[in-house]
């Protein structure tokens, strides 16, 4: 049984992100990658998070609670949407590296990208600053559904080789690769909490996703 997700606090300001004691684990993306139907997936809940019709319209950090295993997982804003002033863009920025090189609870960076662009600028630079400053990558794919078995598997090597962990491949539409991503997401976040019989549970992850339009083979 996966973990229940709540929302717990919506958080606007530096010392919000970083006065919380209980562990973090931080989800930043792109404005377009699939992060809030990522979030309803862990959930498995349509609407715990909105999924907005503007890209990067969202300016507030969610946090949401994880239990039994108390820790957050911390929906920081999207990033790269061109329409967003370029003010609030370097304010935002500002902020958001400061949390991630400030907040001493923050377990890791998951960072979420998207399964049918090769690795893109902003998302290289994101991870080579959470690197750059000690912090844990947790890489995820999204929309694994929307791209082919091949398409997926040169992401992943991508990836892998720039950043030395392979990719977690996720569908939030068919919740392919939901329950491998909990399992990561509880083992960095909580170790000695880790969910017993993974390796039981291993085999459910072997499945391919299935494609909504794949013409590629």
């Amino acid at each position: 049984m996966n973990p229940v997700l709540t929302l717990e606090t919506t958080a606007y300001t530096l010392e919000q992100l970083i006065s919380m004691p209980e562990a973090q684990i931080a989800l930043a993306g792109r404005s377009n990658v699939g992060k809030s139907s990522l979030i309803n997936a862990l959930a498995g809940r349509k609407k715990l998070a909105k999924v907005s019709s503007t890209p990067g319209k969202t300016r507030s950090v969610n946090y949401y609670k994880v239990s039994p295993h108390n820790f957050y997982l911390v929906d920081l804003p999207g990033y790269g949407y061109a329409r967003a002033s370029h003010s609030e863009r370097e304010k935002w920025a500002h902020l958001l590296e400061r949390y991630l090189v400030e907040c001493r609870s923050l377990k890791a960076l998951a960072l979420l990208l998207d399964s049918r662009l090769e690795p893109q600028a902003l998302d290289k630079n994101l991870a080579s600053f959470a690197r750059t400053n000690g912090l844990n990558i947790v890489p995820v794919l999204t929309k694994a559904d929307k791209c082919s078995q091949r398409e997926r598997a040169n992401r992943q090597n991508e990836w892998q080789e720039l950043l030395g962990t392979r990719p977690v491949v996720t569908s939030s539409s068919n919740r392919y690769g939901i329950d491998n991503l909990w399992r990561v997401l509880v083992e960095t976040a909580v170790p000695q909490r880790a969910a017993s019989g993974s390796e039981e549970n291993a085999g459910e992850f072997d499945q391919e996703p299935q494609q909504e339009a794949d013409n590629n083979g």
